[in-house]
């Protein structure tokens, strides 16, 4: 299967980005390409199966999603690579390192999920959710600000906004596909509580207030990354790049120098 992508030129090593479930490689480009500016890497962003402008697989399954990605790698690009992600994306990234650890080279992790199952997560306290100006949801449609007064931790006006230009960027899609995968009994990786090691660099980035995967999940999965750097930021949350965009450009080319030793 041959995936959508964008790429950009660059002289130093790849680095493969993929998307938060049901978003395309536009949203993924403005999540993370303003922390890798200047690093000279070849950036690739590329849209999962049924996502953006991919086609979708025979079988909705994370499984099958995560092989059509390292089928994509196999053909494309000379490993290893590095791999990062966002949330779904991040999750299969860590999957990719759990199955094929011949493909990456380093993992950027954020906001990832852990526990495919929501019932599963361990979440923060959200009795005391952050302070946040009259009408910051204002802008937001109806049937988002639910799930944006949940996901976010840095809660302004500005920030929603960035958030849902980032959202609506891109193709939206095949939806059915999405909605098969997301109920389905193949949306958990197989081996999801697989506790296989990873020796290379990896930095996993979280939200204290992310009420959609939480951070002490992605905390108790570092034992699986001797190399690895967890960062919980305050006043973050699921959708992180875009709440604190400065904190993740430092963390990320920490991660960057890391992968280069």
């Amino acid at each position: 299967m041959d995936l959508a992508v964008d790429e950009t030129a660059g002289t130093g090593p790849a680095i493969v980005c993929l998307p938060m479930f049901g978003t395309s490689r536009a949203t993924t480009a403005a999540a993370l390409s303003p922390a890798l500016a200047g690093a000279g890497l070849r950036e690739t962003y590329l849209d999962l199966p049924g996502h953006g402008d991919s086609p979708a697989t025979g079988h909705p399954t994370s499984q099958a999603v995560l092989d059509a990605v390292c089928a994509w790698l196999d053909r494309h690009l000379d490993a290893p690579v590095l791999l990062a992600g966002a949330s779904y994306g991040a999750y299969l990234a860590a999957g990719i390192a759990r199955q094929r650890p011949e493909l990456v080279r380093g993992l950027l992790l954020v906001c990832p999920g852990v526990a495919i199952s929501p019932e599963r997560r361990t979440l923060p306290d959200r009795r005391r959710p952050p302070a946040a100006p009259t009408g910051w949801l204002d802008a937001a449609p109806a049937d988002l600000r639910a799930h944006l007064d949940t996901a976010l931790g840095h809660r302004t006006p500005a920030v929603v906004a960035t958030v849902l230009a980032a959202l609506t960027s891109g193709g939206s899609g095949d939806e059915t596909f999405q909605q098969d995968l997301r109920t389905g009994p193949g949306y958990a990786l197989p081996d999801e509580h697989d506790d296989t090691v990873f020796d290379g660099p990896v930095s996993v980035l979280t939200g204290r207030q992310d009420g959609i995967v939480g951070y002490a999940d992605q905390f108790h999965a570092m034992r699986r990354y001797p190399r690895g750097t967890f960062t919980v930021i305050d006043e973050a949350g699921h959708y992180l790049p875009f709440e604190q965009p400065a904190l993740l450009r430092s963390l990320t080319q920490d991660w960057l120098r890391r992968t280069h030793n």
